[in-house]
């Protein structure tokens, strides 16, 4: 009789465990969501949002803020962009890993799904009028390191096992183009 309470106390506290684990994943995978809602406001031109696979180091400039999302990379990518799209005061310059396009599938198995997928999204989004550039990702993580020294950048750890698969989101202001800066600078030049 005593084995039996004590079998039932086991499976109450393993029943108990799993359930506490469930809702402090189920709280994780929330909280980096509201943290891209609240920051956005905030957030404005030379400010960068990454989207960065499981190994992706810590970064310890000032201004860079790491949160683990416990989220599939894609997903986390297309709720960013969707943050970002939403927002009429910024807009994204989107940098990914210029390794990724030689990543062979035989040295990382679906890395050629995680390309197509993320290629073909990037098209549609904006219909396809956003900036995309490919720089290697030394180059991309020493922009970060830079920027995070005087400017906010929000790191979201994904759970992508495949190298060179981040993506960079750099914000520039959503209601003055590059043009119209050109413009502006050529007109004080003149005076």
């Amino acid at each position: 009789m005593i084995s039996m309470f004590r079998t039932l106390g086991i499976f109450a506290a393993l029943c108990l465990i799993s359930t506490v684990a469930i809702a402090q994943s189920a709280k994780q995978h929330g909280e980096w969501r509201l943290r891209v809602r609240q920051e956005m406001p905030l957030m404005g031109h030379r400010n960068w949002i990454a989207v960065v696979d499981s190994a992706y180091p810590l970064q310890i400039s000032p201004g860079i803020e790491t949160v683990e999302t416990d989220s599939d990379q894609l997903d986390v990518v297309r709720r960013v962009l969707h943050e970002v799209g939403e927002s009429k005061h910024v807009r994204p310059v989107i940098f990914t890993d210029a390794e990724l396009k030689s990543v062979p599938e035989d040295d990382a198995p679906g890395v050629t799904y995680y390309r197509d997928s993320l290629n073909h999204f990037l098209e549609e989004f904006n219909d396809g009028k956003t900036e995309v550039h490919s720089l290697a990702h030394e180059e991309i993580i020493s922009k970060l390191d830079d920027a995070g020294k005087t400017f906010h950048v929000l790191v979201l750890k994904s759970t992508m096992t495949i190298p060179y698969t981040s993506v960079f989101i750099r914000l520039d202001c959503g209601y003055w183009t590059d043009e119209q800066e050109k413009r502006l600078r050529e007109k004080m030049g003149k005076k």
